[in-house]
């Protein structure tokens, strides 16, 4: 197998979800690939080679790829491969045991999770439908065309936010497009202040394994 790409396209056509792929470009593409040091033979390679990223479920999980004027590069991002509407992040990184998986930062929790999956389990699951349960406590009705206009590089800010004991309906809460930048760096600055323990009390995030072949 040379590529990956038609492995991530049978997934792509086969999602519950509406999904843009952005297209890369395939100069910064080549790029990307030397400074990670893979292949498009790994999904993950596959998805930088052939896009700049995608955008999954009206928008509401932007997943990296070899970047776009409104989206940066897996590389430029260190391990993060996907960001969230809402400011949440999903990373590739070590788990305790040296291997790397899926991590995701929660704007819910304010602390990483390892979803013990890797890169294609992890993407073939967001795909085929685990989106809904996972996110089912951070929904509202009528969240579709809210979050379809908002721009890739931006997220919603909430307030009260996610993590507070006041959220409770989002449905309810304030709610206003920002760079998505400024939104991580707000969920930072609440899991300092906080030292996450607004989390400690909360359910366990559904298990998105369950989704992945």
């Amino acid at each position: 197998m040379t590529s990956a790409w038609d492995e991530v396209v049978a997934a792509i056509e086969g999602s519950p979800y509406g999904i843009s792929v952005l297209p890369a470009d395939p100069a910064r593409a080549r790029r990307c690939l030397s400074k990670l040091s893979i292949t498009a033979k790994s999904w993950l390679g596959a998805v930088v080679a052939e896009t700049g990223g995608l955008l999954v479920d009206h928008g509401w999980l932007r997943v990296l790829g070899s970047g776009t004027e409104a989206l940066p590069d897996v590389f430029s991002d260190g391990s993060t491969i996907a960001y969230d509407v809402l400011g949440g992040q999903f990373a590739w990184m070590p788990n305790s045991e040296g291997r790397p998986t899926v991590h995701y930062f929660g704007p819910d929790d304010l602390s990483w999770v390892d979803l013990e999956l890797g890169y294609a389990d992890w993407l073939e699951a967001m795909l085929n439908g685990a989106l809904d349960e996972f996110y089912r406590s951070l929904r509202w009705p009528g969240w579709q065309p809210e979050v379809a206009a908002i721009a890739p590089d931006h997220g919603l800010h909430t307030w009260p936010p996610p993590w507070s004991v006041e959220r409770h309906d989002l449905s309810r809460v304030s709610r206003k497009a920002v760079p998505l930048g400024e939104l991580i760096s707000l969920h930072y600055h609440a899991a300092r202040q906080t030292g996450a323990d607004c989390g400690s009390s909360r359910p366990a995030r559904p298990d998105v394994g369950n989704f992945a072949h």
